[in-house]
């Protein structure tokens, strides 16, 4: 019997279209059964017509169905891709609710809004005033439990960390989070110039917080290469956009601090240090100041509504003429020959067709990494083959400053987020903004907390924690 995945969220920008394009290049998963859902009918039927097209470009013989009704998407499903972020009725997506709520915050002295908190300042995504998101993803874990509980969920959509955490606190789903920014210790071999095949690589942490444990090239220690380069290179280093961040001022400095290099998007989060205005920023991480902050991310929301925009267009213009070659007209969202770098594909393909797969994954940590709790998903090496998960062991350790300094505070964020929304308490928020160093005053988050709850996308939420 032909398997069948599931994408959740399936007019998502970033990853529908390119995971389709995976498992076209895959040939062992050439015949599978798509399920593709969105509660958005334009976007829906858009994505099922360049998915169609596209995969029929590239060869494959995918039997796509799309619907909006998520327990007709997930029967029998045997795979479930969640990419979806809850979105507020009227608004062309999430992100513009996030950008109302920072926006409140700034206006209460919250500089990039509540939910930018010390070891974790990205701006795709919120944690505490985030109870739509979070309870969307829940009940659509609660939906797999109930309609399809062999499968295997494949959490995507942000904040990995909390979601994934929070599923598999309260539900039975096989659930794994999935993140690319791994992928990153190839932009730092690139910088060092050094053939990546060569590098023998592993990095550990928590999502959005995880560093370069081990670094070999050609058995010789990387981290001489990376002390070289800083000495000769770093004072000149300048960003080429807003995500290189990699080997930025910032960067270096965690090193130092830290005793090992952060990896992706652990780069954009750390303290404060980095983060207390766009000034700051920029000296930290250059002339754009990273990804996060009031110039860059807005024009990275405008970005993906301009590509969600020429999608539908091209999906309009495929129904008129089906001659049209997408991999010819827009190469860059459909490109023939090259992998998205995405681990979803690999995954699904290791589990059922024995095709083995060294991936980096967010899974429980059942004594992974030392003297952090079991139960806590961790962000680690492991090989996936057809009997399941197996993570690598992971040496050398991390450093005692990586653990008691970045890892323990981040997650206790977690937790403290998740106990908050777990147990309806609003004291909970309040107590992580009383420790917050931006706030002045109880009055101040007692403000802050009312104005966001009073907006009238959260009124689910306000209702919640009365």
């Amino acid at each position: 019997m032909s398997k069948k995945i599931v994408f959740i969220g399936a007019g998502s920008v970033r990853y529908t279209i390119k995971l389709i394009g995976d498992l076209a290049k895959t040939c062992e998963l050439n015949n599978v059964d798509i399920g593709l859902m969105d509660i958005d009918e334009e976007r829906l039927r858009a994505t099922h017509i360049l998915a169609e097209k596209y995969s029929e470009e590239l060869g494959a013989n995918l039997n796509i169905q799309s619907t909006t009704d998520l327990e007709e998407a997930l029967k029998n499903a045997d795979f479930i891709i969640n990419t979806a972020l809850a979105r507020a009725e009227g608004h062309e997506d999430g992100y513009v609710q996030y950008e109302i709520v920072r926006k409140i915050g700034e206006e209460h002295g919250y500089y990039r809004g509540i939910d930018s908190q010390e070891f974790n300042m990205v701006s795709d995504y919120y944690t505490l005033s985030n109870y739509n998101h979070l309870k969307m993803s829940l009940d659509i874990a609660r939906t797999i439990e109930k309609v399809c509980p062999d499968a295997w969920l494949l959490q995507t959509s942000n904040p990995v960390f909390e979601i994934t955490q929070l599923i598999k606190d309260l539900t039975k789903v096989k659930v794994v989070g999935f993140c690319h920014g791994y992928a990153h210790i190839f932009k730092v071999t690139e910088a060092l110039n050094i053939d990546p095949e060569k590098v023998d690589w592993q990095v550990a942490g928590v999502n959005h917080a995880i560093w370069l444990n081990r670094f070999y090239f050609e058995n010789l220690n990387g981290y001489e290469i990376l002390k070289k380069w800083i000495k000769d290179k770093s004072e000149k280093w300048q960003p080429k956009d807003p995500w290189d961040v990699d080997l930025s001022f910032a960067a270096i400095d965690m090193y130092e601090f830290y005793g090992m290099l952060p990896i992706g998007d652990t780069v954009r989060s750390g303290t404060w240090k980095y983060h207390y205005d766009l000034e700051t920023k920029k000296r930290w991480y250059g002339k754009f100041g990273g990804i996060d902050n009031e110039i860059e991310r807005p024009k990275f929301y405008d970005q993906l509504r301009k590509t969600r925009s020429k999608l539908i267009k091209l999906a309009e213009e495929l129904r008129e003429n089906r001659n049209l070659k997408l991999t010819d007209v827009a190469p860059e969202i459909f490109p023939e020959s090259i992998d998205s770098q995405e681990q979803h594909i690999p995954f699904i393909n290791a589990l059922i067709n024995y095709k083995k797969a060294r991936l980096v994954l967010n899974v429980e940590n059942n004594g992974t990494l030392k003297n952090l709790p079991d139960d806590i998903v961790v962000e680690i090496p492991v090989t996936v083959d057809e009997s399941g998960i197996h993570p690598e062991k992971i040496e050398p350790d991390l450093t005692d400053r990586i653990k008691e300094w970045y890892l323990m505070p981040r997650i206790l964020k977690m937790k403290w987020a998740l106990e908050a929304f777990k147990t309806a308490d609003l004291r909970a928020i309040e107590e992580i903004l009383l420790r917050d160093p931006r706030t002045r005053s109880y009055k101040q988050v007692k403000g802050v907390i009312k104005d966001i709850l009073d907006l009238p996308f959260n009124k689910e939420m306000k209702n919640y924690y009365s």
